[in-house]
Formats: C-alpha cells, sequence, structure tokens
C-alpha cells in the first residue's frame, strides 16, 4: 500500500511511485505512436485514410467510461471489505488478549497460537508458504499437523480452542466466560471465511473481459476519429485518453485482488506485525520488534 502526503501544485504531475503510469506506460506509448501515424499518413495520402465520426466516439468514451466505473466501484467494494476484516481481526484479537489476561492470567501459549494464526492467514491469502510462516509460533505437535491439513489457519483455531476447553476442564473458567472468549475465536473463523469468500470470488470474468477489449479497441480507434478534428495534436489526445481508460483498467485489476502485493494492495504484512507485537507485549515480553514502516512510501 501506497502511503504518502499529498503533493501540491505542479509536483503531482511528475510522481511516478504509487502511480498507475509505469504500468500502462507502454501502451499509452504505443497509441501516441499510433497517433503519430495516423497524423502522417493523413498528411501525406488524405484521401487514404477512413474517416470515423468523431461524436461516435464521444458516445462510446461516455458508456466506455460509465462501464469502467462500475467496475472500479465493484472492485473498491471488495478492497474496502477486505481492510475492514482485516480490522476486524485486530479487534478480535486485542480483545481476546484482553479479556485471557484478565481471567486466566498470563497464557503465552494461547496468544502465541494468536500469532501463528495470524502469520497463518496473511500467508494464505497471498499465497505463500502457511506451514513455514505459523510454525516459528507454534508448539511442536501442533506444527507438526499443518502440513497435512486442508486449512492451516482453521486448524489453529481448533488448538487456540482446545486451550480454552482445557481451562474450562480444570475450572478456570466458567461456561458463561468459556463461550464470552469462545466468541473471539468464532469472530475470527467469520473474518477468514470473509476474507477467503473475497479472494476465491472474483468479479465475473466475462465482464472484466469485455470492458479489457472494449478499451483496447477504442483507444486504438480514436485517433482514426480525431485526425481530421486535431490534426498534430491528435498524438498527445490520444495517449491522454489511453492514460485515463488504461489506467482505470489497471487500477480496477490491483483494487480486486486486495491481500496482493501490488503497490495499491493491503499493508498484510504490516497488520500482522502490529498483531504480533501487540500480542507478545499482552504476553509480557519486552523485546518487541519494530512496527513496519513505508519504504519509498510502499507499506506491505
Amino acid at each position: 500500500m501506497i502511503l504518502r502526503s499529498l503533493p501540491h501544485s505542479w509536483a503531482l504531475l511528475f510522481i511516478l511511485r504509487g502511480s498507475i503510469v509505469p504500468i500502462v506506460a507502454p501502451r499509452v506509448i504505443a497509441v501516441a505512436l499510433l497517433g503519430a501515424v495516423v497524423v502522417l499518413i493523413d498528411r501525406r495520402w488524405p484521401h487514404v485514410m477512413p474517416e470515423f465520426p468523431l461524436g461516435g466516439f464521444a458516445l462510446f468514451g461516455l458508456a466506455l467510461s460509465v462501464f469502467l466505473g462500475f467496475r472500479n466501484n465493484a472492485c473498491y467494494d471488495r478492497w474496502w471489505e477486505g481492510r475492514k476484516q482485516w480490522g476486524r481481526l485486530i479487534i478480535e484479537m486485542r480483545g481476546l488478549a484482553r479479556e485471557a489476561g484478565a481471567l486466566l492470567g498470563p497464557r503465552p501459549v494461547l496468544l502465541r497460537l494468536g500469532i501463528g494464526y495470524t502469520h497463518a492467514l496473511c500467508a494464505r491469502l497471498r499465497k505463500r508458504d502457511v506451514v513455514a510462516a505459523a510454525t516459528p509460533w507454534l508448539p511442536p505437535a501442533i506444527a507438526a499437523t499443518l502440513p497435512t491439513s486442508p486449512n492451516p489457519p482453521d486448524a489453529i483455531l481448533r488448538a487456540m480452542n482446545a486451550e480454552l476447553v482445557a481451562a474450562w476442564r480444570d475450572g478456570a473458567l466458567t461456561d458463561i466466560l468459556y463461550r464470552g472468549l469462545e466468541a473471539r475465536l468464532t469472530g475470527l473463523s467469520e473474518v477468514q471465511a470473509a476474507c477467503e469468500r473475497i479472494v476465491t470470488t472474483p468479479l465475473p470474468f466475462a465482464y472484466t473481459l469485455l470492458l479489457h477489449r472494449t478499451a483496447f479497441l477504442f483507444c486504438l480507434l480514436v485517433p482514426f476519429g480525431m485526425v481530421s478534428a486535431m490534426g498534430l495534436g491528435t498524438p498527445l489526445v490520444a495517449a491522454l485518453l489511453a492514460y485515463a481508460f488504461f489506467g482505470l483498467d489497471a487500477l480496477g485489476d490491483q483494487l480486486e485482488e486486495p491481500f496482493g502485493e501490488e503497490p495499491n494492495d493491503l499493508p498484510l504484512d504490516a497488520m500482522t506485525r502490529m498483531v504480533e507485537i501487540e500480542l507478545r507485549a499482552a504476553s509480557g515480553e519486552t523485546d518487541l520488534p519494530a512496527p513496519l514502516v513505508p519504504v519509498r512510501y510502499y507499506l506491505g
């Protein structure tokens, strides 16, 4: 995720880090070169170049912008839903640490399992090695079960529940207090299910493909429609339109998958480190790692 203060005045025009320009630049340059070729042909052989009505392109561009706006709104909803779910995960972890500490006293195993669960969920969503991410925080007996588990984060939740059940059987928790702590685990399970829903249910492929193709078709044909009206300005205007449409399309691709590692994706690693720090502090540890900070404005 890109974190930087909003620049003022002309600086906005020259920012590359965090913008969509590096991704769409090759396509924008290709459209500008196509526009230059169209202008050259129109100047040397005026009657060879086919003429397209500019009004039709205006209506085409308006319709395309509406559909791109709809798709980007849907993609942003997915991005924001992912952020809300990870915000809830942080809330549930803080509540678990606070309530378990008050009711059970220091219980490092339960909280280290919580750290392992957070690392495992982050790795699962980012398609990393889940077992390697969670193993350093788990007792050996529990870590040994992860390679054969179809859902390692859920296996860690079961181990956390087993810790609470053991405390209940020992008389450290009443039925009501156990239910209260177990509700935290249910909340974590709901967060995981919501995140998995986002990952496994993308926007309909046919809709995305239609917009990709339509945006490319529009940007490739627009120089032919404006050459008679814009003349030598055709490459510049075509490039600006290509930047707008290709940029919106590429930005939607990033927001559609909020748990990836693109510049505009969610900072899962930073939030995982935050949970780790707070749960280790709740366990009584003092040698805590530092929070992750942006590197060249990027917070992973």
